[in-house]
């Protein structure tokens, strides 16, 4: 794959030193963000996912997170996931799951509103990357948590700000855009009704629990399966 001159600065970007911290993960959106010419597709994921991610770490709990270090620990995992994405696929890599090539191959495909490629990169990252990132976080932090744990709780005190805040953040891509037409806003409710971010991140919860006793080619192929029907279902999300 030739790289063009603004995915070689993309590249620079996602390629640079792991985020560590929350705060270094929205400094690379906003590197992304300000890279991306607005007919990349790209680009709208990326503002919806440093949207929701500034909103989630901005509004936590009345009374706090119940473990901060681990939902801290998941979001940077989990996020630098979606770096790696992009740098496999800018590297040309076999090892990009078909989850995000889904996003990738259409990037510059017209015809495609800002939100569906918002959409499709939240499946992507959802239904493939969140088992992924939390086996990796439970497994540095040593813990196997049960739905009754805090840290279940804290997953789930996430789901509903994104339920609340996701309509919201497809709302702004449609319509508030300084220097973009407004899209069709009506797609945003029948979009949802297709995806729905609390039964996508459930799901991943449920999936990394059935990947946590698998091992070699059994966890691969499970994984396989996962990436093969997300990479459908964000095709789908294209149309």
């Amino acid at each position: 794959m030739n790289v063009s001159v603004a995915d070689q600065e993309l590249l620079q970007i996602v390629s640079g030193p792991a985020a560590l911290t929350i705060a270094d993960v929205a400094a690379k959106m906003k590197a992304i963000n300000s890279s991306l010419p607005s007919n990349d597709g790209l680009k709208w994921f990326n503002l919806l996912y440093l949207n929701v991610t500034q909103q989630v770490d901005g509004h936590p709990p009345p009374a706090g997170w119940e473990d901060a270090p681990w939902l801290n620990r998941l979001d940077v995992v989990f996020a630098q996931l979606y770096f790696n994405a992009i740098a496999g696929w800018l590297q040309n890599s076999a090892e990009v799951p078909d989850s995000w090539k889904a996003l990738f191959e259409s990037r510059f495909t017209g015809g495609i509103d800002r939100i569906q490629f918002a959409l499709a990169g939240m499946n992507a990252h959802i239904n493939h990357d969140l088992a992924l990132a939390l086996l990796q976080t439970d497994t540095e932090m040593n813990l196997t948590p049960l739905k009754d744990s805090p840290e279940h709780d804290d997953f789930e005190s996430v789901n509903g700000l994104l339920e609340a805040t996701l309509p919201q953040a497809l709302q702004y891509l449609a319509t508030g855009i300084v220097g973009e037409a407004a899209q069709d806003t009506g797609k945003i409710g029948r979009l949802l009704a297709i995806w729905n971010v609390r039964a996508a991140r459930d799901l991943a919860w449920d999936v990394c629990d059935n990947l946590r006793p698998l091992s070699g080619v059994a966890r691969d192929v499970a994984m396989a399966a996962q990436d093969q029907l997300t990479g459908v279902l964000g095709r789908s999300l294209l149309l």
